[in-house]
């Protein structure tokens, strides 16, 4: 089926499902490879995906730096609410202040909330993602003027989507924060740098919030191939404990910041019914991925030459070893959508 057709059924579900009325100004996001819409194809990293097969089922077919064959989750979350059906990339320079408005992206893949972790590759530090959003709302206040650049802000919802590459990037492969922190300490410390990062945002304007947890990060294709095709039950133990960290804090910040909506979305429980049962979603596989043998190719190693790549994504859960497939993607959003972010219709 023709990616367009593909694209055409996706929306008219997903719209059916919902019955969204947009409430929502527009879409503010934060994190890393999970929300980025392109920003790391501007600056000097090799943690890009700026290049094909990336985005062959994007419209136009053609690689935009999302890490995906297609849309990502914030996509179709920004769709669902009657914005844009993309949220395009603070750093693009084909994105002007008047496309920003209904939504904008700070997130730098291999990123996360520890800054060592942005050092691993050489990507944008959380702090600097904030640094970008305080340039973007004196931006957004020149454009409009402070009273309506206020009311977007205050009304837009803020995705903040991160964590798995401080554990797998850097905790679990680094020896520095090993060291330093047991993994709980080290679940501690993210949690309080989260916590310092939603202050910041909310003093800023920020009031409707969501803070999404770790996926199975021990299923990813690429943990899998290095236990003998079986998930690593040890990370999967850290996302979920991280998880529960998460949501506590969500609990304590509702309490202490006045006129907050924060969320906790857990994509934990629901990718992994996917991952566990594949087939009842409408996937072949979530063993291997799309890109090449399935089983280790990401960024680079995912091109155009790479062997093997399949035909039909849609038959995949992961396009690469390491992220989700657009199909996944928008079941993800999905789920988002009529779970936490529920309160925001």
């Amino acid at each position: 089926m023709a990616f367009h057709s593909i694209a055409l059924i996706f929306i008219f579900q997903f719209q059916q499902i919902l019955g969204i009325d947009a409430k929502i100004s527009s879409i503010i996001v934060f994190g890393d490879s999970s929300v980025d819409s392109g920003n790391n194809n501007f600056i000097p990293t090799i943690s890009r995906s700026d290049f094909v097969p990336y985005g062959r089922d994007f419209e136009g077919g053609r690689p935009t730096g999302r890490f995906s064959n297609g849309r990502i989750a914030t996509d179709f979350i920004s769709e669902a609410f009657g914005l844009k059906p993309t949220v395009p990339a603070y750093l693009d320079p084909a994105y002007t202040i008047e496309d920003f408005v209904s939504g904008v992206s700070f997130a730098s893949a291999g990123t996360g909330f520890d800054s060592a972790t942005s050092t691993v590759l050489s990507v944008i530090p959380l702090w600097q993602e904030l640094e970008y959003y305080k340039e973007y709302k004196g931006r957004l206040e020149d454009y409009l003027g402070n009273k309506k650049a206020k009311k977007i802000l205050t009304e837009a919802l803020y995705i903040i989507s991160m964590g798995t590459n401080d554990f797998l990037e850097n905790y679990y492969v680094l020896p520095i924060r090993y060291f330093e922190f047991s993994p709980n300490d080290y679940q501690k410390f993210l949690v309080d740098i989260a916590r310092s990062f939603i202050t910041d945002i909310y003093h800023l304007g920020a009031r409707k919030i969501s803070l999404t947890g770790l996926p199975p990060m021990g299923c990813l294709p690429l943990q899998r191939t290095l236990q003998g095709g079986n998930c690593e039950a040890m990370y999967n133990h850290v996302a979920m404990e991280f998880n529960k960290k998460l949501k506590a804090l969500v609990e304590t910040l509702n309490d202490e910041l006045s006129g907050i909506q924060l969320v906790f979305s857990n994509p934990y429980h629901v990718f992994s019914k996917i991952i566990q049962d594949p087939r009842s979603f409408g996937f072949q596989t979530a063993v291997t991925a799309c890109c090449g043998t399935g089983t280790f190719e990401m960024g680079y190693q995912c091109n155009e030459f790479t062997p093997f790549t399949c035909t039909d994504a849609n038959q995949y859960v992961f396009w690469d070893s390491f992220h989700p497939t657009e199909k996944t993607n928008f079941i993800l959003a999905d789920y988002a959508v009529k779970t936490s972010l529920a309160i925001f219709k």
